[in-house]
This record gives C-alpha cells, structure tokens and sequence, in this order.
C-alpha cells in the first residue's frame, strides 16, 4: 500500500510539484510531508493537492494556501 499526493493549480490541472515526488508508507507520513512542505509547492506552482492510497481517493483537494485552508477549519468548528 503506498500513499501519494495530486497536486493541481487552481482549475484542477495536474501539476508537477516543485519537490520529488514521493510515496509513503502511511497516510500519517504523507500527512506530516505535505504539513511540512506546503510553502514550497504552492511556491512552485501547486494549489492544491489530493490524497491517494494506492489507485483510491481518500480526499481533496484540499487548498495548500493557509489563509483559505484557516477558512475550512473554522466553518467546521463553527
């Protein structure tokens, strides 16, 4: 099982991201990466991204700019 992310611009195009391409072991990993990484690949072009475990969605796309990602929290918390 190998988890990967999608990333798209803002019309829902794939995009190559701006770092290497990478699978994870858990959707943890893959987790913690994008958290960690999101500047450089909105930064290179990437907006958004879409979680995959192996051929499967699991969600997304979800927005990799801060400011409208705070927005999505705050609509479910409210």
């Amino acid at each position: 099982m190998a988890w990967t992310w999608r990333f798209e611009k803002s019309d829902g195009t794939e995009t190559a991201p701006a770092l290497p391409v990478e699978e994870f072991s858990t959707q943890g990993d893959a987790e913690s990466w994008i958290g960690e990484y999101w500047k450089e690949l909105l930064d290179g072009g990437a907006e958004q991204a879409t979680l995959f475990e192996d051929t499967t969605r699991i969600y997304g796309p979800m927005s990799l700019r801060a400011d409208e990602a705070d927005r999505t929290d705050e609509a479910h918390q409210g």
